[in-house]
């Protein structure tokens, strides 16, 4: 089994950024003999040449670039560990940037933020509410630490991490004095002659709507305004007679606000789970870091 020590791995960091065994020795505040002897033991213990000895410097093996690449990660990882450690002591400052569909605010972003900012009151906390491609654009921009939405298609998955969090039925809602309740039953063929507020195209839940119609042999060309905002969605509803599709939890807090009523039809939509997305090659912040924490249940 390979024993790593830190010194070593700061060692090729040192190595890769001077090429000179002296300045890198310098850099580590040790002696050369002392550089020397660390690079050999490590490169005894793995078999491999790591660095050529030049005339005027060291360079790299292929052996050694892998290696480095390593040692950066980790050393990276054990420095944002550190940041962490000495925010959590001496209380959590910054900011938190949340992107969010509308699905996850309900039962899943809300809680979590007060919870967050009960805990950690100096974090300035900011949040988009938008559509998955939009926050995920956000997410690849660093506009966002972290995104509560889904994998998007032409985004390249091995660049993020992805956690499933809430899996749901998605619903139509309408208004609470619709006329759709005065009838005692309504099928998703007569509602395909509705006026409807959905998301615009690229969304997934756009996306799976418009399949669900096509499989139910519904070729109606559908009346649509189209918008992400939620309270642009819910004014809508509110005046005028039109539906929309929202994922159960989003739809029972309006119930329960008394603004709008779920329609009592079965919905062909099967929309992926809402995951806690991350970039894999950036390091959260702190503040971003605790709140991922948080909503795996991890504190």
């Amino acid at each position: 089994m390979l024993h790593v020590r830190p010194r070593q791995l700061l060692l090729l960091a040192r190595l890769d950024a001077h090429r000179h065994l002296g300045r890198a020795a310098e850099a580590m505040n040790i002696s050369q003999p002392a550089a020397t002897k660390l690079l050999q033991q490590l490169e005894d213990s793995l078999g491999e040449k790591l660095f050529e000895r030049l005339a005027r410097g060291m360079e790299p093996t292929p052996y050694g670039e892998i290696l480095i690449r390593y040692a950066r990660r980790v050393l990276s990882d054990f420095g944002t560990a550190r940041e962490e450690m000495l925010a959590l002591r001496s209380g959590l400052s910054g900011a938190l940037r949340v992107g969010s569909v509308p699905g996850a605010v309900p039962e899943l972003l809300a809680p979590a933020l007060v919870e967050y900012h009960r805990r950690h009151p100096q974090v300035a906390v900011s949040v988009v509410v938008e559509t998955s491609d939009v926050i995920q654009a956000q997410l690849e921009q660093g506009d966002v630490d972290l995104v509560l939405g889904r994998l998007t298609d032409g985004h390249d998955e091995a660049k993020y991490a992805s956690v499933p969090l809430l899996g749901e039925s998605q619903v139509v809602v309408v208004r609470i004095a619709h006329p759709v309740f005065e009838r005692p039953t309504v099928t998703l063929a007569e509602m395909a002659n509705w006026s409807w507020v959905l998301q615009p195209p690229g969304s997934p839940q756009r996306g799976r709507f418009e399949a669900a119609m096509r499989e139910a042999g519904i070729q109606t060309r559908l009346d649509i305004i189209e918008t992400a905002s939620p309270i642009a969605i819910t004014a809508l509803l509110e005046s005028s007679d039109m539906a929309a599709v929202m994922p159960a939890s989003q739809a029972s807090h309006y119930a329960r606000l008394g603004v709008l009523r779920t329609v009592p039809v079965e919905l062909p939509v099967r929309v992926p789970p809402i995951c806690l997305i991350t970039r894999e090659d950036r390091a959260l912040s702190p503040a971003a870091a605790q709140f991922r924490r948080q909503l795996l249940g991890g504190g």
